[in-house]
């Protein structure tokens, strides 16, 4: 039974639908229990101060993360593992394995340790609208949470085995658990220690993270040696040489997002209380669709693109682009628009509980819409960054991203002076949105800033690649026309479906408001899919195959099979 059960976890999948649905079942699952985690962290908390200390304690540590962490990521070692591996050099392989995981352990613990110090002074830049006393609660949590990025960049690290032999199992739970350890924290840290409490939740989640990465060294094509840690740097001058090129331009461009994010909670902690929190609710809420969807086709991708490309398969790489992108699109669009009709259905079933009242759900549904509207565009830039990386390009995504993000900031300064200096464009945001008569509205300034600045982001990324590798195929323009047919009809349909069962349902409960929702999305959906089905949608037939075969059958070396072009 034990056997079988490890043999399960250790399966190895191939195509890219079959790998894409577990990576999408696990983000589902891991999506699951992050919103169990806000609803916790809403009823216990509601859009207030604490919260907003909360999750301005991340803001540090979450910069470590990506730019340290981003060294040893999959992008940028799983290529160099995968060509010593298929030339047959599998010591060359354990040997880098073994040089980065020492070497990073190492300067990430130095660095952890810089931070702590500084921390004090880093946390003004962080949140500099927080008063003194909020500054001395956050400083604590800051520190403790240092050691995440440590945890979860390890854990990365080890990723790069488990992807390499493609059994996605494993990276597919490191997620779930570390949404496990915070829920964990909220329930039984956080009445014992407080906001303490639930930084240690955090940490605990991350432990388990970097954990159910481990099996993989010990069944894996690579085992990480002990002896080879501590010895000097590997005889692969030219492997490090690359690798750093190839590493420190995405270290950059990650970083730069981190900054522009850290730079919208800095500006959220100068609006009223609980900003922060509403912030990361619905930045939280609209990541769904990115997490399910956008980085489950991305990742599941990614190896392939990286084989056809270095086998010089060029017309196959941009293929299976264009394949890619076809799926995400046929998922995003349709749950972009549901999102935004039934933003405040969403809303208030996941977080409405406890101290998080109508006023935080109203406010927090107003920035999902605006957040939601990225939602293509995030997912389709994280498929083109991972694109470039797949071809040994890193310096493109680099400036179109770091511009991305300057752009950014620069439009959220600009709309929230713009909301001070003319009131009327806030006012006619806010009756847009439905939020005109409850305060904060300002917030709003940052979700759409972040939106424009995505879908700029998204169309230079669009050109940049035709121009580099060629145009999609024609079934690419067709699909997009479908799906976006589709997924209109599909939100009137759910729109007048909760307009009608309004008198019937009452709004003033959990129940109530749930199967108002869940209705007209259903009926909004079943709308799309005939409609898709008659325009002779090409994703209904593949994702129909693909869910035909056998999930854990074993499939033939990787390369674009029928079911995935």
């Amino acid at each position: 039974m034990v056997r079988r059960l490890l043999s399960f976890f250790h399966r190895e999948l191939n195509g890219l639908h079959e790998a894409a649905f577990l990576l999408g079942a696990s983000a589902l699952v891991s999506q699951l229990l992050a919103l169990l985690r806000d609803r916790l962290l809403a009823a216990s908390f509601g859009a207030g101060s604490s919260l907003d200390i909360y999750y301005a304690a991340f803001r540090v540590p979450d910069l470590l993360y990506v730019s340290l962490g981003s060294f040893v990521s999959v992008t940028v070692v799983l290529p160099f593992l995968i060509k010593h591996l298929e030339a047959g050099q599998r010591e060359s392989a354990e040997n880098l394995l073994a040089d980065l995981f020492s070497r990073f352990l190492g300067l990430m613990s130095l660095t952890a340790v810089v931070a702590y110090f500084l921390m004090p002074y880093l946390l003004r830049l962080t949140a500099p609208g927080f008063s003194p006393a909020q500054q001395l609660e956050l400083l604590p949590l800051a520190r403790l949470l240092l050691l995440s990025p440590i945890l979860l960049g390890l854990s990365n690290l080890l990723a790069n085995v488990t992807q390499s032999s493609r059994k996605f199992f494993l990276y597919a739970l490191s997620p779930v658990l570390y949404n496990l350890g915070i829920i964990f924290g909220i329930i039984f840290f956080y009445p014992r220690w407080g906001l303490i409490g639930l930084a240690g939740g955090v940490i605990l989640g991350a432990l388990g993270h970097f954990a159910i990465q481990w099996p993989a060294l010990r069944r894996g094509p690579i085992v990480l040696r002990w002896s080879a840690m501590w010895r000097p740097a590997s005889s692969q001058p030219s492997a490090w040489r690359k690798m750093f090129l190839l590493a420190w331009p995405r270290t950059l461009t990650l970083s730069a997002n981190q900054l522009s994010t850290m730079a919208l909670v800095a500006l959220a902690s100068y609006l009223t209380a609980g900003s922060i929190a509403v912030f990361t609710f619905s930045y939280n809420l609209q990541s769904v669709i990115l997490s399910i969807v956008g980085i489950s086709y991305s990742v599941a991708a990614f190896p392939t693109l990286v084989r056809l490309f270095s086998n010089g398969n060029r017309g196959l790489f941009i293929e299976q682009m264009g394949v890619t992108i076809r799926h995400i699109i046929f998922w995003t669009m349709p749950a972009m628009v549901l999102f935004i009709v039934l933003r405040a259905q969403i809303v208030r079933v996941i977080l409405g509980a406890g101290k998080f009242d109508w006023n935080d759900t109203r406010l927090t549904a107003a920035a999902l819409a605006l957040f939601v509207l990225s939602a293509i565009s995030q997912s389709l830039i994280l498929l083109f960054v991972r694109g470039y990386y797949a071809c040994g390009q890193t310096k493109k995504p680099l400036i179109i991203n770091v511009l991305s993000s300057v752009l950014v900031v620069f439009l959220a300064v600009g709309l929230w002076r713009l909301f001070i200096w003319w009131p009327a464009v806030k006012l006619g945001l806010a009756h847009l949105l439905r939020v005109d008569d409850i305060n904060g509205v300002e917030l709003l300034a940052l979700p759409l800033a972040f939106t424009i600045g995505s879908l700029i982001n998204l169309f230079v990324f669009w050109r940049s690649f035709r121009r580099d590798f060629g145009s999609f195929p024609p079934l690419l323009y067709r699909s997009l026309t479908q799906s976006t047919i589709a997924s209109f009809v599909a939100g009137v349909v759910a729109y007048l479906i909760l307009q009608f069962l309004t008198p019937f349902l009452n709004q003033a409960t959990l129940f109530g408001i749930f199967i108002q929702g869940l209705l007209a999305g259903l009926g909004g959906i079943g709308v799309g899919v005939f409609i898709l089905r008659r325009l002779g949608n090409e994703e209904i037939i593949e994702i129909s195959r693909a869910l035909k075969k056998k999930l854990w059958q074993r499939a033939q070396p990787i390369l674009p099979a029928v079911e995935e072009l």
